[in-house]
């Protein structure tokens, strides 16, 4: 009677390991469904006719398998191809393919050398709860930044009560933090297409044309003018999409001073 109930015990034990190892090597994950893929590109194509801008995209699963694909009327064919390849290096890679295009910008250009890949801004990521399940891709709209414009609104399609224009959560920075960044003039957040940059000024500063970013200025202590339009003076480039210049010739001043 012992034996056999040791045997009964160490079999029972057997049992309970290996359902462990096997739950080890497995795991949930969410997946991407047809009814979400064609939520996606609805929300695209309803933004671009708010809008009233042409454009295709392309929404495929994690594993960049394409899942729905819808072309506006008036848009260029190849919009179809190049929306997928987006949509492929976003989910592949999972970042925005705007990354990409930046990098390669600044000078990586052996990246291009990559199977498969489109490195043009346009392609976003889709997550839920935290993991990516596919990504989705937008060619053909006016410009290549209002292609990723609409790809973030078809994006937030998944996530139930948002849009790229919805309030997100506030977020909070330590005194001593903030102080730091103002004493050092460095970025305090930066993330992909958006940075708050904390800096101060005690003379003039250069002459900068963006190209495709827009800089909104709020001055905390102080008093400072501001020069918009006009022509730049010995203007070059000094990144990709930035222009720094040494005086501007015309323009208009904005005297502006800190609330308090």
């Amino acid at each position: 009677m012992r034996i056999t109930r040791m045997m009964f015990a160490l079999a029972a034990l057997t049992i309970s390991v290996g359902a462990r190892a096997q739950a080890s090597q497995v795991t949930e994950k969410k997946v991407l469904t047809l009814a979400g893929a064609q939520k996606v590109t609805a929300a695209m194509v309803a933004e671009a006719k708010r809008l009233n801008t042409t454009g295709v995209v392309a929404v495929v699963d994690d594993g960049g398998n394409l899942m729905a694909l819808e072309r506006i009327d008036g848009t260029f064919a190849a919009g179809s191809r190049i929306s997928t390849g987006k949509a492929r290096t976003a989910a592949l890679f999972k970042k925005p393919t705007r990354a990409f295009e930046e990098i390669i910008g600044k000078g990586r250009t052996a990246m291009v050398a990559l199977e498969d890949f489109t490195p043009l801004q346009g392609g976003i990521p889709l997550t839920i709860d935290g993991q990516i399940v596919g990504a989705v891709g937008v060619s053909g709209a006016a410009s290549a930044q209002q292609d990723e414009e609409l790809a973030l609104a078809a994006a937030a399609a998944l996530t139930p009560g948002s849009s790229p224009r919805s309030a997100g959560p506030v977020t909070y920075f330590p005194s001593d933090r903030v102080a730091a960044a103002f004493a050092k003039g460095v970025p305090l957040y930066e993330v992909d297409g958006y940075k708050i940059h904390a800096s101060h000024r005690t003379g003039a500063g250069k002459v900068e044309i963006h190209t495709r970013d827009t800089d909104i200025i709020h001055v905390l202590k102080g008093r400072a003018t501001f020069v918009t339009g006009g022509k730049a003076i010995g203007s070059q480039p000094t990144e990709p999409d930035e222009i720094r210049g040494a005086t501007i010739e015309g323009g208009e001043s904005r005297l502006t001073s800190s609330p308090a």
